[in-house]
């Protein structure tokens, strides 16, 4: 005995905990769906688009090698400076015509008008546009989690219902064995009995089959396997716009993303200024007396600071503009109308949960009810009153009451369920 008991103690902890309750299947589900990977990839790209962003303000350096030729080169006026020069002792060749640069040119941003500001803010809002979206996804994913959750409660409440039906009718059935061999009933009795027990064992493999399908869905779905689900409580939630769900989440980050783009679009049209430096080795330098006298390679270099202004932006700027102002108004059409169906869905569902109230205020007493009959033509059989399909009749009738009768007490659960998840509360 005390080694029983010792094992029910060291067995329980166990049995607790295969026992799932549905918000534990939600956050297993959560945890185990594929689609949770993509926040770290998203966290990835956002870091990836932000450093290249900073990047911007380093300096940019490049190097190039040039070889050109010229129709016309500076030179001095014929006739006058040459023979002056010639008679002094001065070779002036002049200016060739071929052109040689090997250099280096360097770029360093001071003010860039706001873009690089604009970039980041775009690219961390779009970040967090992507990861809403994927919320709704995962939100998604919680619906149907607790179809499954509430189909295997309610298949399973059907099989157990089944099972005592099987017991009444095998119950029954003994009775007209015993009154067949007494002589007091008909072998046709008992075949209506064994045909209906048939028939309920059929329905029950096939719930059976159905529960089991929905288990190993549910068990892929949270990564372990299912064995004792417990029915959730019935607090009922108090009706609200919706303004939890993660979808207005995702409509404030997608009209975040335009209103940031508008700021890019704004920056475009600003000036630059920057430092610049360029150093180069080649013929002719910056000393253009000195190529004219001399084919030598020199080393040259500057150095300044730099206003450039682009105007190409303004040609695209309105239309730019109004594009995204169009793919904002479409945002807001999506969240009311979003708004309006979830609050047609809240309503529905509430009504729903309330007739489902008023209906179970009578279950308990219906299925008294047909206890009382069923057992009152259990013993009117008995005497020869009631023929079999009249007690095959009543035992259906109080059957279908407790099948309603749990049927209603885990629909309300479902439905309050529903509820909650339409408005997220």
């Amino acid at each position: 005995m005390r080694l029983a008991v010792y094992m029910l103690m060291a067995l329980s902890p166990l049995m607790l905990s295969s026992q799932l309750t549905l918000d534990r299947c939600v956050e297993l589900a959560r945890e185990n769906y594929p689609l949770v990977r993509q926040y770290e990839l998203i966290r990835r790209t956002e870091n990836a688009t932000l450093s290249d962003i900073g990047k911007s303000w380093l300096p940019r350096i490049g190097a190039y090698a040039q070889a050109t030729v010229q129709n016309d080169v500076p030179e001095f006026p014929s006739g006058i400076f040459p023979p002056a020069l010639a008679s002094a002792g001065f070779d002036m060749p002049g200016m060739r015509k071929d052109q040689y640069k090997v250099g280096i040119d360097l770029n360093q941003t001071i003010w860039d008008g706001g873009k690089s500001a604009a970039d980041r803010t775009v690219a961390r809002n779009e970040a967090r546009r992507d990861e809403m979206s994927n919320d709704v996804e995962l939100y998604a994913l919680e619906e149907r989690i607790e179809i499954l959750f509430f189909g295997i409660l309610l298949t399973e409440s059907q099989i157990r219902q089944n099972a005592l039906t099987e017991t009444l009718l095998r119950s029954n059935a003994d009775k007209l064995q015993s009154m067949l061999r007494n002589g007091t009933a008909m072998q046709s009795d008992v075949d209506a009995i064994e045909a209906e027990l048939l028939t309920v064992r059929q329905r029950t493999i096939s719930l059976q089959s159905s529960a089991g399908a929905y288990r190993r869905m549910l068990g892929m779905f949270i990564g372990e396997q299912v064995d004792s689900l417990i029915l959730p409580g019935t607090e009922m939630p108090r009706i609200t716009d919706g303004s939890d769900r993660p979808e207005l989440r995702l409509f404030a980050a997608e009209q975040a993303t335009v209103e940031a783009r508008k700021k890019l679009i704004r920056s475009s049209l600003m000036p630059r200024i920057g430092l610049f430096a360029q150093a180069f080795y080649g013929y002719p330098g910056f000393d253009y007396f000195r190529s004219m006298t001399s084919r030598d390679w020199s080393f040259n270099a500057m150095a300044g600071i730099k206003l450039s202004w682009n105007i190409d932006s303004f040609y695209s700027r309105k239309n730019s503009l109004a594009q995204l102002d169009n793919a904002e108004s479409r945002i807001n059409v999506a969240k009311d109308l979003f708004l309006f169906n979830n609050r047609l869905n809240a309503i529905e569902q509430d009504e729903e949960i309330q007739r489902l109230l008023k209906t179970m205020e009578d279950d308990e007493r219906i299925v008294r009810l047909r206890t009382s009959v069923r057992q009152a033509a259990e013993s009117r059989l008995t005497n020869g009153v009631i023929d079999t399909t009249g007690l095959l009749s009543k035992i259906t009738d109080e059957a279908n009451a407790s099948a309603n009768a749990d049927y209603h007490r885990i629909q309300l659960v479902k439905a309050i369920y529903r509820l909650r998840h339409t408005i997220n509360k």
